[in-house]
């Protein structure tokens, strides 16, 4: 249901609540928030308090994950400076003089 249709339906009930307005003031204000209470619910619609406690969740949730994210940063750097210090390991090599492929240079 779109909230057009909502705020029809919403004048609506109001209208039917308000054409006896014979009533007492206090009932018709009494009628008119139980019909305002009841279309706000069935909308979803949050209270300002709840919402104040969301808003700080997520700032504290956005605090911690750019802390995570420079730690990891850091960690990747110091990463990155142990293996730019560590010597690079040559492959093994054979002996210039073992032409043949054998251990010692001579032929099996």
């Amino acid at each position: 249901m779109s909230a057009q249709d909502r705020f029809e339906r919403l004048t609506r009930q109001l209208g039917d609540r308000l054409h006896g307005a014979s009533q007492a003031p206090g009932d018709i204000q009494r009628n008119v928030q139980g019909v305002l209470r009841g279309a706000l619910e069935r909308m979803e619609i949050v209270s300002r308090e709840d919402f104040d406690i969301m808003m700080e969740v997520l700032q504290r949730t956005r605090e911690r994950v750019e802390a995570l994210e420079e730690q990891v940063a850091a960690l990747e750097n110091t990463l990155q400076s142990e293996q730019a210090s560590q010597p690079k390991i040559e492959p093994h090599a054979p002996p210039a003089d073992d032409v043949d492929g054998s251990a010692d240079g001579t032929k099996p």
